[in-house]
């Protein structure tokens, strides 16, 4: 899921929590998710304003599909330049 489809998603999810009303286990899941996804399209816009190199440095060891071309001395410990 891409930040825009998370953007998406957290409205929708607002719009279903409001449509239950206040009190409801469900409206509360809903708000809690739409949370989450905006937490998330935030960490995607940030992503893709930066050059995408010190994202990789971070968390590309947990990536093993980077679609970056880079050079081994990116792919370092968190922190190393």
């Amino acid at each position: 899921m891409n930040g825009p489809a998370h953007y998406r998603e957290a409205e929708r999810l607002l719009d279903e929590a409001i449509s239950r009303g206040d009190f409801n286990p469900r409206a509360e899941w809903c708000l809690e998710l739409a949370k989450l996804h905006t937490a998330l399209a935030h960490v995607a816009a940030t992503a893709q304003a930066s050059d995408g190199r010190e994202w990789v440095r971070v968390a590309g060891p947990w990536f093993s599909d980077m679609s970056l071309a880079l050079d081994e001395k990116d792919i370092g410990p968190v922190g190393a330049k």
